[in-house]
């Protein structure tokens, strides 16, 4: 009889360490909004090495024996951070840990995320610990074409090449933020930051001809910058352009309109006057942080640009964009709750920080939505995400449960 119950020990125990192992995961929400259809009440998702396998009211969806099981009040998607600068712009504020931009040169495409980041600045872990689960990151807002971005999950330690997206988009600024903050270099001015856009893009295109016409073996020699340039003029990539005032916002248009390239606009402040023209363009918006300051550029923001936009129909997703002050980095879940006290209905601001981010980045063939096949990425809350008593009690990343405790 001893050696029977032992042995029923033994095999319960390798059931849990074997579920263990292999991902296995229940979890149980009082509501889960799945932002694939009506939210769910007592509703249960099962995940099985990494990916979703199973989704529904508790009533239909049974938790296999010996599975991980965790419950919350609220269960959504890990949250999307659609513009960032984590891993390169640290938490220490100081010179060898701020990477986001190199000021040498006005127009550097060629500028790798990949090459910048660092997984373990503990702002990264900071952000993952309210829910925050992908993030497009890379150079910031402060150059004209300040470099490359990418977009991967918050817990993954080393680059390796099966991050969601490794060279993501171009990015650059129009603006103050696009001009040199030296009076002799160059461009001081808007009109010269355009001059000097359009003057690389020609260029780039002629180098996509050389290539595409030259004779094997005479290809013209590498240019990094330029076949950067040459990926956003091929579709491969959109070009990223913070604009906050109405003419820099105009003059992305132009650009767009004149090379044909896939523009996405970032900030944006003075969108709301020139709505008309984006919409005819049919680009999508990343919002400007709802607490960024109201200066410079950005002193004509309103905090309820989400909410217009969204009533527009304008494509548009939340970010925590570049801080120049400590601790550097915003956080979406706070951006989301703001825009949403200030017009954005609720769904609509849950959708701007999971599914809607997701398409704005096309990756939401693979997070975005508590859907069948997709990674079992999570975040679990005591109660409403968007209120401020409301703490994140755990987050899931591919089905591995990466925090338990309480933020």
């Amino acid at each position: 009889m001893y050696r029977l119950t032992y042995f029923k020990i033994l095999v319960a125990g390798v059931i849990l360490w074997t579920s263990a192992l292999s991902g296995n995961l229940a979890v149980k929400g009082e509501t889960v909004y799945t932002m694939a259809g009506d939210a769910i009440t007592d509703g249960v998702v099962l995940i099985e090495a990494g990916k979703i396998v199973s989704v529904g009211p508790a009533s239909s969806v049974s938790i296999p024996a010996g599975w991980e099981t965790l419950s919350a009040a609220v269960v959504t998607p890990g949250f999307i951070d659609a513009h960032a600068t984590v891993g390169l712009s640290g938490m220490l504020n100081q010179a060898h840990d701020q990477e986001q931009v190199e000021k040498s040169s006005p127009i550097q495409p060629e500028l790798r995320a990949i090459d910048a980041y660092n997984s373990r600045d503990e702002l990264v872990q900071w952000v993952q610990n309210f829910g925050v689960t992908t993030i497009h990151t890379g150079h910031g807002p402060n150059a004209l074409i300040s470099g490359q971005t990418m977009i991967l999950k918050t817990n993954q330690m080393s680059i390796t090449d099966d991050i969601l997206n490794p060279f993501a988009m171009v990015v650059g600024a129009l603006g103050q933020g696009g001009l040199s903050s030296d009076d002799k270099k160059s461009p001081g001015t808007r009109a010269k930051t355009i001059a000097l856009l359009r003057a690389s893009l020609i260029k780039a295109g002629e180098y996509l001809k050389k290539l595409e016409t030259a004779e094997e073996g005479k290809e013209p020699d590498r240019n990094l910058r330029l076949e950067a340039l040459g990926e956003v003029l091929n579709g491969q990539v959109p070009l990223l352009l913070t604009a906050h005032r109405h003419q820099d916002i105009g003059a992305a248009l132009r650009l767009q309109k004149e090379f044909g390239f896939r523009l996405i606009l970032d900030g944006a402040s003075e969108a709301h006057l020139i709505l008309e023209d984006i919409k005819e363009a049919g680009i999508s918006v990343i919002v400007h942080p709802t607490m960024m300051r109201a200066g410079g550029d950005a002193e004509n923001m309103t905090l309820e640009m989400a909410a217009i936009l969204d009533r527009e129909g304008i494509p548009f997703a939340l970010q925590s964009s570049f801080e120049a002050y400590v601790p550097k980095t915003r956080v979406v879940l706070f951006e989301a709750a703001m825009a949403a006290a200030y017009g954005l209905p609720f769904e609509a601001a849950l959708e701007s920080i999971t599914i809607d981010a997701a398409r704005l980045l096309e990756v939401d063939d693979r997070v975005g939505s508590i859907e069948i096949g997709k990674d079992g990425d999570l975040a679990l809350f005591d109660g409403d995400p968007f209120e401020y008593v409301t703490h994140c009690t755990a987050v899931v990343i591919d089905g591995e449960v990466v925090k338990d405790t309480p933020r």
